[in-house]
């Protein structure tokens, strides 16, 4: 087996157990919602991606964003980057926006 692929698979993994240890989600439901967000992540560095996930109010967000160095603008300053949250180029708002990892519904 390929390093990559050993190390995307060890990513996957991690991120389930995290959807286990700290949301309560079944093993087969958070790795589901794993690969759902290693699949967001990939596409999201090539283009604008149409996606779906639960506010923290519990209703529904239609979003359309992007992580494309060559689509957003420069940036400035530093964050510490948060394992739980996937933050993103909203290119509706035309700002940066972050959503609960575990709160994914789907990729269009």
């Amino acid at each position: 087996m390929s390093s990559e692929k050993r190390n995307k698979l060890s990513e996957i993994f991690k991120l389930a157990w995290q959807f286990v240890k700290r949301n309560g989600y079944k093993l087969s439901e958070a790795l589901k919602c794993a690969w759902l967000n290693i699949k967001l992540k990939a596409e999201m560095k090539k283009r604008i991606v149409k996606f779906y996930f639960q506010k923290i109010d519990g209703s529904l967000r239609e979003a359309y964003g992007t992580t494309n160095p060559e689509t957003i603008p420069a940036t400035t300053g530093t964050r510490k980057p948060a394992d739980t949250v996937q933050t993103y180029f909203d290119t509706e708002k035309q700002e940066y926006r972050c959503f609960k990892k575990a709160n994914l519904i789907r990729i269009t």
